[in-house]
């Protein structure tokens, strides 16, 4: 899967579970505040990659986590990760 790939396959997922409009889902914008999220929608979100990119994160993982460029570059690193072992 390339990195543009990823990254619209986050895009679908987190609009279609937080019920956001998919292009208020850009690299730039606030992550917490365009999808409204509270800390049991953390939750939400650490299942959501578990089951949809294949590896497990933490809270801690979510420190510094601010744009969805950030989440991106997470996930996609993470896989990359996940790839090489």
């Amino acid at each position: 899967m390339t990195n543009e790939e990823i990254i619209e396959k986050i895009r679908e997922t987190l609009s279609e579970e937080f019920e956001v409009d998919i292009d208020l889902i850009q690299s730039d914008a606030p992550l917490m505040q365009t999808l409204e999220l509270d800390s049991l929608d953390l939750v939400d979100m650490v299942v959501l990659i578990e089951r949809n990119f294949g590896f497990n994160v933490t809270g801690q993982d979510f420190v510094g986590i601010k744009t969805f460029q950030d989440f991106y570059n997470l996930v996609i690193t993470r896989m990359a990760e996940n790839k090489n072992e």
